[in-house]
This record gives C-alpha cells, sequence and structure tokens, in this order.
C-alpha cells in the first residue's frame, strides 16, 4: 500500500482531450504539452504520435517506458477517433495501470472517439477528460475569458465586435488577436477603428438567430444573419428552409387554445423532461403574435419557397430564401403592431 493519504486524490496521468472543432482540440492539447514539458528538454521528454495506420502498440510502449535523462516522458496520441475500439484496447490496458512517470495526452479528431474507450478512460485513475466545445451560453465567457488574457487590449466595444462578427468561428480568435499583436504590437489597446481591417469575412451564427430575428420582424438582422447561415455557416439553402420549416412548425402545433403556459407548450412540442423550455416559450409567444391566420401565412410562405427551390421558379437559391425571410418578417412584424405584443429582449437571446 502507498503512503499516499486515505481518500487522497490520484495525481493526474491522463488527459482525454475532445471536441468538435479541430482547432480548439488542437490549441488544449498545445497548451498542456506546454505546461507538461515546461522546464525540460522536449527532444527528451515528448513522444508526439498520429496517422490512422499508427500501430497503438508503439504508443502503449513509450507510456511504459521509464524517462531516460529526465524525470518524465510526455506521449501524445493524436486523432484518436480513426482507431477502432479494439485497436484502442492496448491504451486502455495500459490506463489500468499507469506509469507514474509518463504523462499521456490523447486527442480526439480522426473520426468519433469510441464510446468504449472514453468509458475507461473515465474511470481509469489520475485520467481526466477536457471537452474543449463551447456552447452558445458559454460563448460570452469564452470570449471574456481569451480576450482577459489576449497579447493586446480590445476596447470594450471592439471586444463586443470581435463576439458578434467571429460567431460560432471561435477558432478564428487566436490568429486575429496573434495579427493584431503583430500590427500593433503586444499590449497595445485598440479600439474599433483600428480592429475593422483584420476582422475578414463574419462567421457563423446559431440558426435560432435566424428565427429569433424574424419573430421579432427585424428585416434587416434576419437577412444579415441568413447570408451567414449561407456563407459562413456553409448551409444548403434547404436546410435553412428544414430550419425555418420546424421553427414555424412548432408554431403551428402551439395553436390550440388549451396550451396557455410555457410548461404546457414544452409537453406539446415534447421537449424532454430536465430540457430547458425556453425554445417552448419563444414558439407559444410567436404563437400567439401571429395568431391561427398569420401562422397559416406562413406556412404557405414556406410552401411557395420550397417549390420555388426545388425548381417551379427560376430564381437563385439565395434570393428565394431573402423573399421568404422577408414575407416572414413583415408577417412578425404586422401581427407585433396589431396585438402590442413586445418583441424578446436582446438580454433573453443567449439564455
Amino acid at each position: 500500500m502507498s503512503g499516499e493519504a486515505v481518500g487522497a486524490a490520484p495525481e493526474r496521468l491522463a488527459w482525454l482531450i475532445t471536441g468538435d472543432n479541430p482547432s480548439l482540440v488542437a490549441e488544449a492539447v498545445s497548451n498542456l504539452v506546454s505546461q507538461l514539458v515546461e522546464g525540460v528538454d522536449r527532444s527528451l521528454v515528448l513522444e508526439d504520435y498520429s496517422g490512422e495506420d499508427l500501430d497503438l502498440g508503439v504508443v502503449v510502449d513509450a507510456c511504459a517506458t521509464p524517462p531516460f535523462l529526465a524525470d518524465r516522458r510526455v506521449v501524445v496520441l493524436r486523432d484518436a477517433g480513426s482507431h477502432t475500439a479494439d485497436q484502442l484496447q492496448p491504451l486502455s490496458a495500459y490506463l489500468e495501470d499507469p506509469l507514474p512517470t509518463t504523462r499521456l495526452v490523447v486527442a480526439s479528431g480522426g473520426g468519433n472517439l469510441p464510446a468504449k474507450f472514453v468509458n475507461a478512460f473515465k474511470q481509469a485513475p489520475g485520467a481526466t477528460v477536457l471537452n474543449t466545445d463551447v456552447s452558445n451560453r458559454e460563448a460570452h465567457g469564452w470570449f471574456s475569458q481569451r480576450l482577459a488574457h489576449a497579447p493586446v487590449k480590445l476596447a470594450p466595444a471592439a471586444a463586443a465586435l470581435v463576439e458578434e462578427h467571429l460567431g460560432e468561428d471561435l477558432d478564428r480568435l487566436t490568429a486575429l488577436l496573434a495579427t493584431l499583436e503583430a500590427a500593433y504590437g503586444h499590449g497595445a489597446r485598440i479600439d474599433e477603428e483600428h480592429l475593422r481591417p483584420y476582422l475578414g469575412e463574419p462567421g457563423s451564427v446559431p440558426p435560432w438567430d435566424l428565427t429569433e430575428a424574424i419573430d421579432n420582424g427585424e428585416t434587416e438582422t434576419a437577412l444579415r444573419v441568413l447570408h451567414r447561415l449561407l456563407a459562413a455557416g456553409d448551409r444548403h439553402p434547404l436546410v435553412v428552409l428544414a430550419i425555418l420549416h420546424r421553427h414555424f412548425g412548432n408554431v403551428l402545433r402551439l395553436q390550440s387554445p388549451a396550451i396557455t403556459s410555457e410548461a404546457e407548450a414544452a409537453r406539446a412540442l415534447g421537449v424532454p423532461k430536465g430540457r430547458s423550455t425556453f425554445p417552448a416559450r419563444k414558439a407559444l409567444d410567436a404563437a400567439r403574435r401571429l395568431g391561427p391566420r398569420g401562422t397559416g401565412d406562413a406556412i404557405m410562405a414556406l410552401a411557395d419557397a420550397e417549390l420555388a427551390l426545388k425548381g417551379k421558379v427560376d430564381l437563385p437559391p439565395g434570393l428565394v430564401l431573402e423573399v421568404l425571410v422577408a414575407r416572414l418578417c413583415r408577417l412578425s412584424r404586422t401581427r407585433v403592431s396589431r396585438t402590442g405584443t413586445p418583441a424578446i429582449s436582446g438580454n433573453q437571446r443567449r439564455r
């Protein structure tokens, strides 16, 4: 029995870094490896492996080998998702009794990580899983934290502009900050005027930004979001149409006068227990604003756009969607003016 105190947390010996954005995963691996090799010669302690055809026995051997001329060995396996659960089994077996002098870093990528391997990693002593995904709710905090430790200082208005402009393209922030540092110098304070030339094309945005702008009758905002979904988001026009179909389909399902509360709307839409009912409330608010007639007009507009996108009308797909979005915004705007129902405020958008 070791001299470790009973109940003490085991020393961290292995990390599994996951996420859907390859750039954020790579950045997290780079930062972690820099911490693990700090103070020693990388050439003496670092073993870095990748490749679909890689024999994982080589990785296990590296993990099980004591360090030479150093006090630790850092082993990195990239693109673990390109291997099967059977291929990863030797690594899972190693994690059951890891070498105290080895620090193992496994990065997702190359495909989906086998659930069996992820579960084995979670149960291994001294192992931890780091997820680099950033939800829409977490995005503002993520930007604020990164900007607080950035090599340049952005004025509040400039920081807000960066967050709005990049949208879901979080991986672009590091390169942008590096460019600003090269242009203006380390520690420089940058305002909007000096920031704009380096922003590049707007990043993608979540699809609910489009439905929210439409519900509020904000045509200019909705068209701007539409263009970002089609360009930066690389979404096919029929995918965007499907987003709108789903939204207004929910609005149609909530037209019953028997549905009067957020909870009843959530049940009608089949929202699972434990999940946020905020989307159901937004759909219910839209149903109340539009009413049966307005909802019917919206469904007809969607049907017209679908036929146009499938060839009935000889118009560019982008123009078809622009006309559709403008029609839907006009419907929402007309109903808001008639009912006096207020639009959802901006501070509710990222709930």
